[in-house]
């Protein structure tokens, strides 16, 4: 589960990307010595010490005129408002500038967890630069070396920390759905259709700190609550009518999501967005449902439905075990089929097999399909264990884990779901070698 996420700013050329990768162990951001590489929010995500965190790398921010200096400043706020810590890089070699005295004064005003890494402190020589940072008043400064790996534990233990302080609303024991999608897909009237549909006594609370609104509900003695992803807000502005900035609204959701709703726009159709934010809900290994609105304005004839399920299947390959919904938030028209499939979504992901039942499945798989030989060898199951839910996670105890085909363990994929239904949740699938 991720624990927080944190947001990496500062002026170009100080070193951002470099930390970037490091925090993500892994080389996702494009590393140039040249300013105004980096323009778009970049997204990762990272274990320390066992806790998992979302990272966000953004453009460099300076006062010049310089091209799309007013999309990344956008993107940056944006990295504020959603972030839990701010990472504020500078760059040790050339002590403050102009450019972070204003970032400084920007992130006084977010209200929001600094911490003020140093970078490019690459011997202990260099390490009495850090003293002058002092002056941009937005905590003790921490030497670090992106190129060397110095000093990221340090900032990655702070930041764990800052997380750990933060405010949790769980809604223990009520489920969880959100309904993410492009704006103008209609999840806000979709929202207002479930709510007014179900009629039931409905409060707005404060959710988190991105000031998200989560609106608690009961519907046939069991309780809900809708996750709000209607919009950033910043300042009295909306951003959500530019696409690409509502990605991390949706992120955030998701990662507090029991199940996601997949709202797409039967006017306009798919779009690669749409099968960009629906992969972060299959990769979170949440329940997820497909949900095809503004029905009523599409023109159909008796065999409309069955050719877009099958173009949605093709379009979205990996969401194969998804229950597709064609609804009208507008007219109404299969709203109340959501909550009814959202609960059958939910009790999928927290199935839990008996053993010796999940056993008896998997011989069977082997016994009409064997594996197949690889190098001369042969997979053999000695035996399987359910170890998670939330998704189903299952261990394959083999003879050697590299004989496992990602073909073959799609086939016992499939074996299961046949035997169990795992409606609308993905499977995990973990082969380890039997000592």
């Amino acid at each position: 589960m991720i624990q927080g996420i944190a947001a990496i700013v500062g002026r170009p050329n100080v070193g951002k990307s470099t930390i970037f990768n490091r925090m993500i162990q892994e080389r996702k951001s494009i590393v140039e010595d040249t300013p105004g590489v980096t323009r778009d929010r970049i997204y990762g995500k990272g274990e320390w010490l066992t806790k998992e965190y979302r990272v966000i790398d953004t453009g460099g921010i300076q006062l010049a005129d310089q091209p799309f200096q007013e999309e990344i400043r956008m993107q940056v706020d944006i990295a504020i408002e959603e972030a839990d810590v701010i990472l504020f890089v500078v760059n040790g070699k050339e002590g403050i500038t102009r450019d972070d005295e204003f970032i400084a004064q920007l992130l006084q005003k977010s209200k929001k967890p600094v911490l003020l890494a140093v970078n490019k402190i690459d011997n202990a020589e260099m390490a009495m630069n850090i003293y002058e940072f002092y002056a941009l008043g937005v905590g003790d400064p921490i030497a670090v070396s992106g190129v060397h790996g110095i000093g990221i534990g340090d900032i990655l233990d702070q930041m764990i920390h800052a997380f750990s302080n933060r405010q949790h609303n769980d809604y223990e024991g009520m489920t969880k759905f959100s309904l993410i999608g492009r704006p103008n897909v209609g999840k806000s009237s979709l929202v207002n259709a479930i709510l007014r549909q179900e009629r039931s006594i409905v409060s707005d609370i404060e959710g988190t700190t991105r000031d998200a609104i989560d609106t608690p509900f009961r519907s046939d003695g069991k309780e809900y609550v809708v996750i709000d992803t209607a919009g950033i807000r910043k300042r009295g502005k909306i951003y959500e009518n530019i696409e690409k900035y509502s990605v991390l609204r949706a992120m955030n959701a998701i990662e507090r999501s029991d199940v996601v709703l997949v709202v797409l726009d039967g006017e306009s159709g798919i779009r690669e967005q749409d099968k960009h934010v629906a992969g972060y809900a299959h990769e979170a290994g949440k329940g997820v449902i497909i949900v095809y609105n503004k029905w009523d304005c599409v023109e159909k004839d008796e065999m409309t439905m069955v050719k877009i399920e099958k173009k949605l299947r093709q379009e979205f390959v990996y969401l194969q075990y998804a229950p597709i919904v064609f609804v009208s938030a507008k007219s109404g028209q299969r709203v109340h089929t959501l909550l009814p499939l959202i609960d059958q979504v939910h009790d999928a992901s927290l199935l839990r097999i008996p053993t010796n039942v999940l056993n008896e499945v998997i011989l069977d798989a082997q016994l009409m399909t064997p594996p197949p030989t690889h190098k001369g060898q042969r997979l053999k199951i000695y035996y399987t264990s359910q170890v998670a839910v939330g998704p189903p996670t299952f261990v394959l105890f083999v003879n050697d884990p590299e004989l496992l085909h990602f073909s073959y363990q799609r086939y016992l994929e499939n074996r299961l779901r046949e035997a169990f239904g795992f409606v609308g949740t993905t499977l995990r699938i973990i082969a380890r070698e039997r000592k």
